[in-house]
């Protein structure tokens, strides 16, 4: 690998930074541009059911300015523009915009597809940077500042000419990131001497990372740097559009965010051009993650994915922050015994504040449910299983049978190489602690309490045939423990017992859970469930006894 062929990126001579201390505390104004750059990447693009589809999905979410094409690069981004214009099917509140080169036709194209609009965004665009100056333009600085002075004249010259229409006026120095700092702001500024924009009327400056070439800490100095020097700041709208080509066009938003940036372009999940855009659904989570308002509806995660991968033919990434399938979802049994004590306290406590481990948001608030937090495959713990049988079954297992099962459920999983869901290890759960009749199985017992003396005598049956066994203790398990042993001559000792009710009301079953130790120090534990706490007591005895005697 030559590493040698390329060089670093300039930094930015930037004295007193202001941006590093500065926090985030509302959202931005979001403009999505899945209809234009998120459209204009995919390998089949949206036809024009599915580009209506997708904006009125995005209306829904509560973005009130939307790009919805480059009219004049095709007749179908054309024939969308003039269909939302004339059905009325653009909300008051929102704002279209278009994209134009400088060039004449184009924005002539532009403006007929506009007519009749009541508001919109007409977006200019020239490339500025050195490489594009040099390589595909062959054009000097003036050169490439007169073209976009006379797309601006010429936008202006439209605009003018619409009798009712509102249009707003945006510039961007495509490929700012590859473009000299200040000449980006005499270019910029070139254009604002033509529109004349006021703190009344703003002009949207858009300064887009086209191609990331830096880390985002120097894109932030480039939009402070920017901001300080531009003439007439409050008269603009600074908005960026960062790409994603070094895998950081999120955190390059949010940094611009802090330096002065008041507006961001993106897409849902970052489609676009090569490895993307700045993926909106993450920013704007992001800032949700920290108390505040995002201004955007992601109540219902699944539809926002579902409405995706219907008109891009991409899938989302499992891994994807917030809406992916598995980002609240925990297989380490560290991490499980950690999301279970969260949560458990959680509702317990019902603090003001969410506060579960490794889980930055409640599942709850996209429309994800509690059901996939903890899946179990054999890097689980004891946590993470005994929360399954507790959520889905309400079976709340001792500290000690937890390590137990967990280790049966591991090794399963393990030998299997796969995941094991809540049923199977439901069921595993039923086969190893209940029900486990062989050698000895209780046909019947009787309870008796004398003068505090509690008796047990019982029917056990081993390889067919039956005999009675009797005896006393402090209560009916100590007493039944007693009888076997006088039986058997079995040598062991009840380590732990514990129950509850396994169901709500005057008719819920009780589970029991016991554990046996022999002779050795080895642990042996069961389960049994009855309406008769007595029965279900037993039954867990007995389990566990079989289990004993068969080691």
């Amino acid at each position: 690998m030559n590493y040698k062929k390329y060089k670093p990126y300039p930094t930015v001579k930037l004295k007193n930074r202001k941006w590093p201390d500065k926090t985030i505390k509302k959202a931005p104004i979001w403009c999505s541009v899945d209809l234009r750059d998120g459209n204009q990447a995919l390998e089949i693009p949206m036809n024009l059911e599915q580009k209506l589809k997708f904006f009125k999905f995005l209306v829904n979410m509560g973005f009130k300015e939307i790009e919805v094409g480059f009219p004049a690069a095709s007749e179908t981004e054309f024939t969308f523009l003039r269909k939302l214009i004339e059905e009325d099917l653009i909300p008051d509140d929102v704002t279209v915009q278009v994209l134009t080169q400088a060039r004449e036709h184009i924005i002539k194209r532009t403006f007929e597809a506009l007519k009749g609009v009541k508001r919109a965004i007409v977006h200019l665009y020239n490339s500025t940077s050195v490489l594009q100056r040099k390589v595909v333009f062959n054009k000097n600085k003036e050169e490439i500042k007169e073209l976009a002075v006379q797309g601006a004249k010429l936008v202006k010259q439209f605009a003018d000419e619409m009798e009712k229409e509102n249009i707003i006026y945006e510039y961007s120095p495509e490929s700012f990131t590859g473009t000299e700092l200040d000449y980006a702001i005499e270019i910029c500024e070139a254009v604002l001497d033509v529109w004349k924009p006021t703190k009344e009327n703003k002009a949207i400056i858009n300064l887009p990372a086209t191609v990331e070439m830096s880390t985002p800490n120097v894109y932030a100095d480039q939009i402070e740097y920017f901001c300080d020097n531009i003439k007439n700041r409050e008269s603009i709208i600074l908005s960026v559009h960062t790409h994603n080509d070094r895998g950081t066009a999120v955190a390059a938003s949010e940094l611009a965010m802090l330096a002065g940036a008041e507006r961001i372009e993106g897409t849902l999940f970052g489609n676009g051009e090569r490895t993307g855009n700045a993926d909106i659904i993450t920013i704007a989570m992001n800032l949700y993650s920290q108390g505040i308002d995002p201004k955007l509806d992601f109540s219902d995660a699944d539809a926002i994915v579902d409405i995706y991968k219907e008109s891009t033919r991409m899938e989302v990434s499992p891994r994807h922050p917030y809406v992916g399938d598995l980002v609240y979802t925990a297989f380490s049994g560290s991490h499980q015994d950690a999301i279970k004590k969260g949560m458990d306290r959680y509702r317990k406590e019902k603090p003001k504040y969410w506060e579960v481990p490794y889980l930055p948001i409640d599942p709850m608030d996209i429309g994800k449910n509690y059901d996939p937090i903890i899946r179990i495959n054999s890097q689980s713990g004891k946590g993470g299983v005994s929360y399954i049988l507790e959520n889905d079954f309400g079976y709340r297992l001792p500290k000690n049978m937890q390590q137990d099962f967990s280790l049966i459920i591991t090794n399963e999983s393990d030998k299997k190489q796969e995941e094991l869901s809540p049923q199977r290890i439901y069921e595993i759960f039923i086969k190893e602690y209940m029900n486990i009749d062989n050698p000895f199985c209780l046909k019947s017992y009787n309870v008796s309490n004398q003068n505090g003396k509690v008796s047990v005598s019982a029917v056990i049956e081993k390889n067919g045939k039956e005999e009675d066994i009797n005896g006393d203790g402090n209560g009916p398990i100590d007493a039944l423990c007693n009888a076997v042993r006088k039986y058997s001559s079995v040598k062991f000792k009840v380590v732990s017992y514990d129950e509850h009710s396994l169901e709500q009301g005057s008719d819920s079953r009780a589970v029991s859970y016991i554990q046996l130790q022999d002779e050795n120090g080895n642990s042996f534990f069961g389960a049994g469930i009855d309406a008769n706490i007595n029965t279900s007591s037993m039954k867990a005895f007995i389990s566990a006894f079989n289990k004993m005697i068969k080691n």
